[in-house]
């Protein structure tokens, strides 16, 4: 049966019948230097946000001083988690992020529901939003004067997410240059704000930056209102975890991983600092909190008849925040997979180019689907809160295996003191999150707890009825033929390891013994 196959590390034919395409020893490629490790970081934290609305943390700050303190205290909370992800990352060198962590630690169904969010609402949503903002940009001069029609956004939104499927599909070493390429581009419009800033400080304008009127409030300063600003800095942050989706194809991921967190949320952190004191030295707060297009305004004001650059600049940076997130997510689609917890379809990668495309399509279908549904913005509202709620759990986790497995060869080995610190700043925004929104975080559990029922038939229920077997064998022998797809070679398993591993689709013999 194909798990057998799978669990001998692909050195044979899977026995599902003679339409196998191909020999095993079939394997992810290790082509992601620390150049794009850290491209993959860099560039899917900084998207269009810090482009067109960085006023989420200033409205809520209620002052200059305090939203800039908030930016700087929000990246080294981020810099803490991702110390923490650093040592998981190593300890446990499996693609899949905090799917594959939470998952090894806490059990299947808890890894379930986290790969399930992601897999229904998180991934698709996220990727459906950046690619029409691309689209947005992209069609804002043609449309100069009034708003872009919604068909128009959502076709050419479409097509940007098949051309990046197919350059994700064809080569890893194409999509990884893509990020690179266009990381670069929005570094260097980002480095042009931030040199403009410092041009109008040296000119005498920094009025805003000045001790007295920074810390000006404009607005009652709140506690809760403190709160919701760090919410929306660590939102900002986002992305900050995906390179450990990918650290099976990491070249040296003992050393490159680390090394790309260290570098990457140190740069993250001072360009937002620094885009957001720009900001502030060509508009007042007011101006800043008006404005729909910040950088665009910006440009505006300053750069007289090259303010076109600005507008390009957040339709690159979308376009590879894009690619960004389909490598990753769909790795995240792929480790679910061969973890038993997804068609075991998407488990599979190609024989020569080692992409794994039916879960880069995969990914592709389901971002299109979200492209025509209305309630895009709501579901991310839903799951954001639940999103977050995992990176603690992953990080906690890490606190559980030290406990549970103290002498585990670890490369890298934090101080407690960081997961701790981690957790209670967590615990904070989620308290807050809950008790300020209670029927949207209440809804983001309903649609996460959806998935035990499915859990449950998918993957706790060994016996199905042979028809279902019979069936899939069938789709996956087609699919195999189309994509010319193979299981790839894997590391034999622990010995340790009680759970399951059937995949959740396996055409296999269902009147086979069980482990």
């Amino acid at each position: 049966m194909e798990e057998g196959a799978r669990r001998r590390g692909g050195s044979e034919k899977a026995t599902d019948g003679p339409d196998q395409l191909a020999e095993g020893g079939v394997g992810l490629k290790k082509e992601i230097g620390l150049v794009s490790a850290c491209g993959i970081i860099i560039g899917n934290i900084i998207g269009s946000g810090i482009f067109v609305s960085p006023k989420g943390v200033l409205e809520n700050a209620g002052s200059v001083g305090l939203a800039l303190l908030v930016w700087i205290i929000t990246g080294l909370i981020t810099a803490v988690g991702a110390l923490c992800y650093a040592e998981l990352g190593v300890t446990i060198p499996k693609s899949g992020g905090d799917y594959a962590y939470v998952k090894d630690i806490f059990g299947g169904l808890a890894g379930f529901l986290r790969l399930w969010i992601a897999v229904l609402v998180i991934y698709p949503t996220n990727q459906a939003v950046i690619a029409l903002t691309f689209a947005n940009y992209v069609l804002h001069p043609l449309f100069s004067t009034c708003l872009a029609p919604e068909s128009g956004l959502r076709l050419l939104a479409g097509v940007c997410l098949l051309l990046l499927t197919w350059v994700n599909c064809a080569s890893v070493r194409w999509a990884t240059r893509v990020q690179d390429v266009f990381t670069a581009g929005k570094l260097l419009a980002l480095a042009l704000i931030i040199i403009m800033g410092i041009v109008q400080i040296c000119k005498g304008h920094y009025y805003w930056l000045e001790p007295r009127h920074a810390f000006e409030a404009f607005t009652p300063v709140d506690v809760g209102m403190v709160a919701l600003a760090f919410l929306q800095g660590s939102f900002a942050y986002g992305g900050w975890n995906f390179l450990n989706y990918v650290t099976e194809e990491l070249v040296d991921p003992y050393r490159n991983l680390p090394r790309a967190i260290f570098i990457s949320i140190p740069v993250v952190t001072f360009v937002y600092v620094f885009a957001n004191v720009a900001y502030v030295t060509a508009m007042s707060p007011q101006e800043l909190l008006a404005s729909n297009a910040v950088a665009v305004t910006f440009g505006e004001k300053l750069l007289g008849v090259m303010a076109w650059i600005m507008p390009i600049s957040v339709a690159l940076s979308t376009f590879g925040g894009v690619n960004g997130s389909l490598f990753t997510s769909s790795r995240l689609f792929f480790a679910g997979a061969r973890e038993g917890h997804l068609p075991s379809l998407l488990a599979m990668i190609h024989m020569r180019r080692c992409t794994p495309i039916p879960a880069l399509l995969f990914t592709c279908v389901s971002t299109l689907l979200m492209l025509v549904t209305s309630d895009i913005y709501t579901l991310i509202n839903y799951v954001g809160f639940i999103n977050y709620l995992f990176y603690g759990v992953t990080v906690a986790g890490q606190i559980v295996l030290r406990w549970r497995q103290p002498h585990m060869a670890r490369p890298i080995k934090v101080s407690l003191f960081f997961p701790v610190v981690y957790l209670l700043f967590w615990a904070f925004l989620l308290v807050f999150s809950l008790w300020s929104e209670p029927v949207v975080c209440g809804v983001g559990l309903a649609i996460m707890l959806s998935g035990v029922p499915v859990y449950g038939l998918g993957v706790a229920w060994h016996r199905k009825p042979p028809a279902v077997y019979t069936c899939l064998a069938a789709v996956t022998r087609v699919a195999q033929k189309l994509c010319g797809v193979v299981y790839p070679e894997m590391e034999p398993p622990n010995p340790d390891r009680t759970e399951q591993l059937e995949p959740m689709c396996n055409s296999g013999d269902p009147n086979q013994p069980h482990d």
